[in-house]
């Protein structure tokens, strides 16, 4: 079974940014991010393949980016220009179907690391 640690939430005000890393201890066919605000559904948030292709939800395009770093054995998410609805705990997942932003794809869950938007 993967292991996955997240890492790199806290607290900033709207516009700012923040980076979350989660340290995997192997890498699986897609990599993804989710999240989920309390009293709501767990949203996809950005995925990744082996391939290097990347999947964003529409409420981050734009904003939010995936990607890995192979040495360090981390999945990253780059998120600029943070607004109020992004305050959610964010989970870090590997899955080994084909690659997407269905949370049934994935089998493998770290514990989530809370980000709050707030001024």
């Amino acid at each position: 079974q993967v292991q996955l640690v997240e890492s790199g939430g806290g607290s900033v005000q709207p516009g700012g940014s923040l980076t979350l890393s989660c340290k995997v201890s192997r890498f699986t066919n897609c990599m993804g991010w989710f999240r989920q605000a309390p009293g709501k559904e767990r949203d996809g948030v950005a995925s990744m393949s082996s391939g290097g292709s990347r999947y964003y939800g529409e409420f981050v395009r734009g904003r939010f980016t995936i990607s890995k770093d192979h040495a360090q054995n981390t999945v990253i998410l780059q998120m600029d220009n943070l607004r109020p609805e992004d305050t959610a705990e964010y989970y870090c997942a590997a899955g080994v179907r084909s690659c997407g932003l269905r949370d049934r794809d994935f089998n493998a869950w770290g514990q989530g690391t809370q980000v709050t938007v707030s001024s």
